[in-house]
């Protein structure tokens, strides 16, 4: 990972910890009166992001957390997904398209269609974990894979 592939925002000092994963919501009502909000707000809302570092142990006043924020290094985290297997080769560069399924209650619903990542997306597959054939309710030919960025 490069220097260029992290921002630098601000995150709860109780959270703050290298390695927690988190979905960045979005900006909140208290933040509007907030003059560090460029630093919080600076990433994608709906995206999973991984603490990389923290920057520095100076904790920050936040309306929003009692505690205050700390300065971190944030990078795009990967996301365990399913894909077509046909579409599930190492090292692949895909537009993710997730499957066309409506079956809420199925037990792997929630790994075909992650929070944190969109049709269209622009991915790269990392790994291709396991098949997960038996386990779709729709019949469909499936692999559990690790998306990159």
């Amino acid at each position: 990972m490069t220097e260029s592939d992290t921002k630098i925002t601000l995150i709860g000092s109780r959270l703050a910890r290298e390695g927690l994963e988190f979905i960045f919501k979005g900006e909140m009502p208290e933040c509007k009166k907030c003059r560090l909000k460029n630093t919080c707000l600076n990433l994608e809302p709906g995206r999973r992001y991984r603490v990389e570092k923290i920057k520095s142990k100076d904790v920050h006043e936040c309306f929003l957390h009692d505690s205050g924020v700390l300065a971190v290094d944030v990078s795009k985290a990967p996301i365990l997904t399913t894909l077509e297997s046909r579409k599930a080769v190492d090292g692949a560069r895909i537009m993710y398209e997730p499957p066309k399924c409506g079956k809420r209650g199925c037990e792997i619903y929630e790994t075909c269609h992650p929070e944190g990542l969109s049709k269209g997306d622009k991915c790269k597959i990392v790994e291709v974990l396991e098949n997960l054939d038996s386990r779709c309710e729709a019949n469909y030919s499936l692999k559990k894979v690790k998306l990159s960025w």
